[in-house]
């Protein structure tokens, strides 16, 4: 009985392993349709049952909104590989103190999370985000990354991506957006279902400076040559 019960267990985990790689060997090519949290916001009791969804490829979203993503959410991204171990300290000290709870999840992490599996935190979750996170930074180039990113990530009530986003807040195409716009859309982030890109409340106008600051500090955003 046990040896079947561990024969079982292997061949699920094995199974689960080959289609994971898998899926994100087809997904460093292939545009990403929908993602488990598309499908779980439409179908909540206040789901407002539109999805707005336009996959474009990096060379057509700007790389204002590219480096505003990066200043708001993950200032290490393209020196860490997959975890900023640094920002997770930082956040768990904070934490600790009694502090505002504060997340240190990296660009890599959050689109693990949003492809791959679904928003509640769960040890269960962390685990296979932790696991999808190492796939991704393995099998893909952190350009292609911040690609699946800026297409999959929740931008308003029903708006998934920067082209979604950029038409949905400023009526114009995500290759077109400024550093004021594109910012705007970043600093939303945290909460899209509560916050607005445009007009901006005193809070997300403030978070825009901070990012447009952050911004102009960064400098010129270059990707390595990756896999």
């Amino acid at each position: 009985m046990l040896t079947k019960l561990f024969r079982l267990i292997t061949k699920t985990i094995l199974w689960f392993i080959i289609a994971s790689v898998g899926l994100v060997l087809i997904y460093k090519w292939v545009p990403i349709p929908i993602t488990p949290l598309m499908v779980i916001r439409y179908v909540q009791s206040d789901s407002s049952k539109t999805l707005k969804h336009h996959w474009e490829p990096i060379e057509n979203i700007s790389k204002n909104l590219q480096l505003a993503v990066i200043c708001s959410e993950d200032q290490n991204f393209l020196k860490h590989n997959g975890f900023d171990f640094i920002a997770i300290e930082k956040a768990y000290e904070s934490n600790k103190k009694g502090k505002r709870l504060k997340g240190a999840s990296s660009i890599s992490q959050q689109t693990a999370k949003n492809v791959f599996l679904w928003p509640q935190r769960t040890w269960l979750r962390k685990g296979l985000e932790t696991y999808f996170t190492f796939l991704i930074e393995l099998l893909w180039s952190k350009e292609r990354i911040m690609e699946v990113y800026l297409n999959s990530i929740e931008k308003g009530d029903g708006v998934y991506g920067a082209e979604a986003a950029s038409q949905y807040w400023f009526k114009k195409a995500a290759s077109k957006l400024s550093k004021n716009e594109a910012s705007a859309i970043a600093a939303i982030l945290p909460n899209p279902k509560r916050y607005k890109a445009n007009p901006a409340s005193n809070f997300i106008a403030r978070r825009k400076a901070w990012i447009l600051n952050q911004m102009h500090f960064y400098g010129i955003l270059t990707y390595k040559e990756g896999k």
